[in-house]
C-alpha cells in the first residue's frame, strides 16, 4: 500500500500536443503526477485499455493525455467527500474517464468500480468499457429478446465479440460480419450462428435468406458510413438501427422520411449516457462482472489480443487501426 511519500512527483505517460498521426504521440517520463481534487481518487494504473476512439476519432482539446479506461489501485484519496468515502487506499478499481495513458491518473470516485475478488486486474480492464458498451446496447438501445435475429458488424472486434457472447446468452440468433476469413472462427467461438465476410459474401442476400425475407430485428453497427445504408435494408419492419460507432467515417445526413418505409427506429447511443449516474454504472458493472465471473455455462471469454509496454504505444495504435487485431489491446506502464 502506498503512502504519500511513495508517490513520485513525475511519471511516465503519453502526451499529444497537436492533431496528427502516431508521430504526435510523445512517450514522456517527466510528466507531473496529478493531485486528486475533492471527490477524486489518485490511482496507479496497472493496465490501460486501448480503444479505437483513442486514435483521434473525435476532436479534443490539446495538450492531452489519451486513454479512457484502466484498472488500477488507489494510492491517494482526494479531500473528504461522500463520493470517495467507500474507497480505501490499496483498493483495486477499474474506471472510465480521461488521461489513462499514464502511470498515474486522477479519477472521479463516482466513475470508479471496485474489482471483485477473483477477477484478475488485466481481465477487469479488458472487459470493462467494451463489455459495458455491448451490454447497454442490447439492454437499452434495443432490448433484444430470445429468438430475435440480430446483425452484428465488426463482430470479431472488442465490442462485437462481447455482443456475440451476450446475444448467445440471451438466446438471440446472431448473424455476424467480420473483415476477413481469418476472423470467422473468432466470431463463431463468441457465439455467432452465422458468420459472413465483408467484401466477399452477399450480406443483404444472406440476411434475407436466413430470415425468410423478413430481415433482422436490430442492426448493431459500429462501422458507420460504409455500412449504414445496407443496414437499413437488412432490417425487418419495425426494426432498430443502432449506430454506435463510425470507424469508416461518420454517417452522412439523410432524410428522416427514409425510415417510414418500414417504421424503422434509429439510435446513436453512447455508453456515457447509459452509465451517467452512479446507480446506472454500478448496475451495469455488476451485471457485466456477473456474466463472466459466474459463468456456469462457459459462454464468456475475455479475449486479450496483447499487452504492450506503455512506451510501445505507437505499435499498439498502429495495430488497432489495422483492424487485424482480435480481442482487447492493453498497455502496461
Amino acid at each position: 500500500m502506498s503512502s504519500a511519500s511513495d508517490i513520485p512527483k513525475t511519471m511516465k505517460g503519453v502526451l499529444i500536443e497537436k492533431t496528427g498521426g502516431t508521430e504526435v504521440l510523445q512517450y514522456r517520463t517527466d510528466l507531473p503526477v496529478p493531485e486528486p481534487k475533492d471527490g477524486e481518487l489518485l490511482v496507479k494504473n496497472e493496465y490501460i485499455g486501448v480503444n479505437y476512439i483513442d486514435t483521434g476519432l473525435y476532436p479534443a482539446p490539446k495538450p492531452q493525455i489519451l486513454g479512457q479506461e484502466a484498472s488500477s489501485h488507489i494510492v491517494s484519496l482526494g479531500p473528504s467527500s461522500s463520493s470517495s468515502s467507500s474507497f480505501s487506499l490499496g483498493d483495486r478499481v477499474v474506471w472510465m474517464g480521461s488521461g489513462a495513458y499514464a502511470e498515474y491518473s486522477t479519477v472521479p470516485a463516482l466513475k470508479a468500480i471496485k474489482i471483485p475478488d477473483g477477477i484478475p486486474t488485466d481481465t477487469a480492464c479488458a472487459a470493462f468499457l467494451q463489455g459495458l458498451t455491448a451490454l447497454t446496447l442490447v439492454e437499452e438501445a434495443h432490448r433484444v429478446e430470445r429468438g430475435d435475429w440480430v446483425l452484428v458488424l465488426a463482430a470479431s472486434g472488442g465490442v462485437g465479440g462481447w455482443l456475440c457472447q451476450i446475444l448467445r446468452a440471451k438466446g438471440a440468433r446472431t448473424i455476424a460480419v467480420v473483415g476477413s476469413r481469418a476472423k470467422v472462427e473468432v466470431a463463431q467461438d463468441a457465439g455467432a450462428d452465422i458468420v459472413l465476410v465483408e467484401g466477399e459474401d452477399d450480406i443483404l442476400g444472406a440476411v434475407k435468406e436466413k430470415t425468410s425475407g423478413e430481415g433482422v430485428r436490430v442492426v448493431l453497427d459500429g462501422v458507420g458510413k460504409a455500412t449504414f445504408d445496407r443496414g437499413l435494408e437488412c432490417l425487418a419492419r419495425k426494426g432498430s438501427m443502432i449506430s454506435f460507432g463510425n470507424s469508416s467515417g461518420a454517417v452522412p445526413p439523410f432524410a428522416i422520411s427514409k425510415l417510414a418505409a418500414k417504421n424503422i427506429k434509429i439510435a446513436r447511443p453512447s455508453l456515457v449516457n447509459y452509465t451517467y449516474t452512479r446507480q446506472e454504472l454500478e448496475h451495469y458493472a455488476s451485471r457485466l462482472f456477473e456474466l463472466f465471473h459466474h459463468d456456469k455455462d462457459h459462454l464468456f471469454t475475455v479475449r486479450i489480443h496483447g499487452v504492450y509496454p506503455l512506451s510501445d504505444v505507437v505499435r499498439a495504435q498502429n495495430d488497432i487501426e489495422s483492424r487485424k487485431t482480435m480481442g482487447k489491446l492493453l498497455l502496461k506502464p
